[in-house]
Parts: structure tokens; sequence; C-alpha cells
């Protein structure tokens, strides 16, 4: 991921993306999970967090070590405990079989190169326990403000008169799929967020799978 990017928008982005929006689906997944060691990759300041504050054990890593500072004072905020450490995502600080579930929110459509999202997928299945399960979000491309764009674009972000670009890779739905299964990964579900009201999935902003690893 481009940290420096990230270290830049840090404060911003803690004030503008104060909450997650990702709310109703993790709390279903704390209820449905009730309780274990969790691992929240790109967890930037800490938004998506909150949902599982009670019973669970709370880890997370992000390649900025602003957000983490940020997650600092926002686990302060909402009195959350989390062990936090600067990592890339393709290369996580954790022996195997370590997890119980993780989640992923809107981090590795940031991965530049199909390498790395399949080597941070891979990472992602080491880590998890047998049997545990994971919560990923990234975007869609064929969410209708990039019809016209292709897989590869460039995001702005305004601040203090300075035009700052993150970088995304945007998925379809049999792209992001096919790269869980080729991580070795079981999908039991693929979805678009609960805001999401179209019948037909494939154009949603945001693609959600929950994957579990073999047992």
């Amino acid at each position: 991921m481009a940290e420096n990017v990230f270290d830049k928008i840090a404060p911003g982005w803690y004030n503008f993306r104060h909450r997650t929006i990702f709310g109703f689906e993790l709390a279903e997944m704390a209820k449905r999970w009730k309780g274990g060691r969790l691992l929240n990759i790109g967890c930037a300041h800490g938004p998506d967090f909150p949902p599982f504050a009670q019973g669970f054990e709370l880890h997370g890593i992000d390649s900025s070590s602003e957000m983490l500072n940020l997650a600092v004072k926002y686990s302060k905020k909402f009195n959350f405990s989390a062990n936090l450490a600067r990592a890339d995502a393709w290369r996580l600080p954790f022996a195997g079989d370590t997890f119980d579930f993780a989640i992923s929110v809107a981090a590795y459509h940031h991965l530049r190169n199909n390498g790395d999202r399949k080597l941070a997928l891979e990472e992602l299945k080491r880590v998890l326990k047998p049997g545990g399960k994971a919560f990923i979000t990234v975007w869609n491309r064929w969410q209708r403000r990039f019809w016209f764009s292709g897989k590869e674009t460039a995001v702005p972000w305004k601040q203090k008169g300075a035009t700052l670009y993150r970088y995304y890779y945007l998925f379809s739905y049999p792209e992001f799929e096919k790269l869980a299964k080729q991580a070795g990964f079981i999908i039991l579900r693929s979805f678009p967020e609960h805001s999401y009201s179209l019948p037909v999935k494939f154009f949603s902003r945001n693609i959600c799978l929950l994957v579990k690893k073999p047992e």
C-alpha cells in the first residue's frame, strides 16, 4: 500500500470516516461469531472495531503509522482495546493458525499488483485457524461511477489546497471470488453492501465476501 499517501490523509480521514459504513454487516458478524481472537487487516484509525468490542480479542494491522496513531486515539474514545502493528497485508507478522476470525474493509483494492493481492489472501488464510472465517470488502469495478474507467484508477483526496491520489484496483465479483478460491478459501457468501437496493448485485458499490478456511 502507498503508506505515505495514507499517512498524509490520516487526520482528514479520521474525521470523514469516523464511523464504519459497514455497521450492519459487522454487527451481524459479531453476533454470529460471538467471540474469539479477531484480526482487522487494513484497520486504518479503527472504525470497524467497535462492533467487536465485547467478547473479542482485537488485533489490527495497517501500513500507515499515522493511521495507527489515530487508532489508539479512537480506541480510547470508544472504550475498546486493540493490539496494533504496522505491517503489510501480504506479510502478516503472526504465526499460522492464530486467529478465529478476520475482517478487512476496503483494504485489498489498494494493493498494486496481482501477486501482492493473491499473496495477501494467502497470508490471511495462513493466520486463520482451521475453520476460521473472514469478512472482506473491496470496491466493485461495475459500480456506476467507474463504468468508463479501467480496472486501475487513482481516486483524489483534497486536503489543505492539495490533491492527493489513492490507488485502487477495481474488482468484479467473479474475479474476486476466483482470487479467494485460488488462495484456498471456501466462499460462504458473496453479496453487496446492506444499503444496496437493486435486485442484481453486480452493480453494487462494494463486493462483500464471507470466506472460510478449510478445516
